[in-house]
């Protein structure tokens, strides 16, 4: 399993980001992609998920209304929408399969300041 996350930055409170993650080494089409987060001195956290049809999505309490996350599998990618953005959103973002496997990617960090 190999994934590669992009589409991080800084931005503002209520702003927007849209983050990308490719995958490889592994059929794709067979395995539900998580959307997981972690912020400095905290544990990693499941965020979202999506299963392989890319129809049931799932999310934490407090990104719902607000993160979509949705898959494009002739891609090989997985992407998560975050909008109204907040400062608590801020994180390293990881993807995964469902269930994880053993192999993180480098991550994309988020920075919500103003």
């Amino acid at each position: 399993v190999q994934v590669v996350e992009s589409g991080g930055g800084l931005v503002q409170p209520g702003g927007s980001l849209r983050l990308s993650c490719v995958a490889s080494g592994f059929d794709f089409r067979a395995y539900g992609m998580t959307w997981y987060r972690q912020s400095p001195g905290k544990e990693r956290e499941w965020v979202a998920s999506v299963d392989t049809s890319g129809l049931r999505r799932d999310y934490k309490d407090s990104v719902k209304c607000r993160f979509s996350i949705s898959r494009d599998n002739s891609k090989k990618t997985v992407y998560l929408q975050m909008n109204s953005l907040k400062p608590e959103d801020a994180a390293v973002y990881y993807c995964n399969t469902r269930p994880a496997s053993d192999s993180w990617g480098q991550g994309t960090q988020v920075t919500v300041s103003s």
